[in-house]
């Protein structure tokens, strides 16, 4: 197996319901040394480029439509010549920043990717958004979870679009079902591991 994991923090900010945070985030991109995809298109468009080199990138995978996570996403779709996708159910949430400019093709549950010899399989897991997703690659023992899943519980709710029994439900029934030695690559913040996150969730909202 060929592919490797390309990782970057960037700062910017966060807008929402009237509200405006300081945030970094993280930008993973998996690939090898042809081809890769890109996670999520934060904050800074050139730092991305140069985690891709002169990698042909295949496609901009949106784990949600958060501001923090698709500012930049047609910006860094033109300079890569590649596809930007999400889960429409977050479509809504797409506008807040991008208005009617459409996003290029769609993500559903259970929809399958390759790269670098290894899978990526889309896992719908609403609740910090409609059409929040995470990508599982069973070869690589690994899962990026943008903001549904963080060291320390579930990603934030409580704004406009988001709901914290659904996310709990998510993660619980989704991610959870997960192998636990599975490694969780998040949007913000450290990696941490399936098992850790259920263990500490025992008890609380488990």
């Amino acid at each position: 197996m060929t592919a490797r994991l390309s990782h970057a923090v960037t700062s910017g900010t966060f807008s929402l319901d009237g509200e405006t945070h300081e945030v970094e985030n993280n930008v993973w991109v998996l690939g090898d040394d042809e081809q890769c995809v890109v996670f999520d298109a934060p904050h800074d468009v050139d730092t991305v480029l140069e985690l891709v080199g002169d990698r042909e990138c295949v496609g901009i995978l949106l784990t949600h439509a958060h501001d923090d996570h698709v500012r930049f996403a047609p910006e860094l779709s033109e300079a890569l010549e590649a596809p930007i996708l999400l889960n429409p159910a977050d479509g809504e949430v797409w506008k807040l920043t991008h208005g009617d400019l459409p996003w290029d093709d769609t993500v559903e549950d259970g929809d399958m990717f390759t790269i670098a010899g290894v899978n990526l399989e889309a896992l719908h897991t609403p609740g910090h958004s409609p059409g929040s997703t995470c990508y599982y690659s069973e070869e690589l023992g690994a899962v990026f979870t943008g903001d549904t899943l963080f060291q320390g519980g579930p990603g934030a709710t409580g704004r406009s679009f988001s709901s914290r029994e659904t996310i709990e439900e998510s993660v619980r029934e989704r991610l959870f079902a997960l192998p636990e030695d599975t490694v969780v690559h998040t949007g913000h913040g450290p990696d941490t591991t399936i098992g850790t996150e259920k263990r500490a969730a025992q008890g609380d909202w488990l």
